[in-house]
């Protein structure tokens, strides 16, 4: 396997964790909190997706979706439209409410798209391209793309777990 197909991979396996946690669900159910310090499925699929769009948007010199898209209109959240939800607090977690699966998964989808086809065109060396240099040491394209599949798969596992907790009350 290449470094491509490998990544491809990686990330298809975000998609499924996405959809499995998000399809078929009500709007109560998307914007249920398990108490009020949580983060709701609403919440975690839209910051995993926004900081993959925000993160391969920058490593490839494009804009975001979010932003070209109109997905921050159909959104309608009263933040500004380069948040991504770092730093949350809790009322502002609690101002992540969708309508239905939708939009979540519209936006989700828009953006593994685009992720897709930014890692198809990857090689080895490719990958120790200086992405952001506000770390010591400086984050390379490789370890960028390494920490945005860790970090959706962690939140596309919380929104599972939370799914299962209210499928179970």
């Amino acid at each position: 396997m290449n470094t491509a197909g490998l990544l491809a991979e990686a990330f298809d396996r975000v998609g499924e964790a996405v959809h499995a946690a998000v399809e078929g669900l009500a709007p109560d159910d998307l914007n249920a909190r398990l108490d009020e310090g949580a983060n709701s499925i609403s919440w975690l699929v839209w910051h995993l997706t926004r900081v993959q769009d925000d993160h391969i948007a920058d490593a490839s010199g494009t804009a975001q979706i979010w932003l070209t898209e109109g997905w921050a209109d159909r959104f309608g959240l009263p933040l500004d439209a380069t948040d991504t939800g770092y730093g949350h607090s809790a009322d502002e977690v609690a101002a992540v409410r969708v309508d239905s699966t939708e939009p979540l998964l519209g936006y989700f989808d828009a953006v593994q798209e685009r992720t897709l086809d930014f890692v198809a065109g990857l090689e080895g060396h490719g990958l120790d391209r200086i992405v952001d240099e506000g770390w010591s040491p400086p984050v390379t394209l490789g370890v960028r793309l390494i920490s945005v599949v860790a970090e959706d798969l962690q939140h596309a596992g919380q929104a599972a777990f939370v799914r299962g907790v209210l499928e179970r009350a």
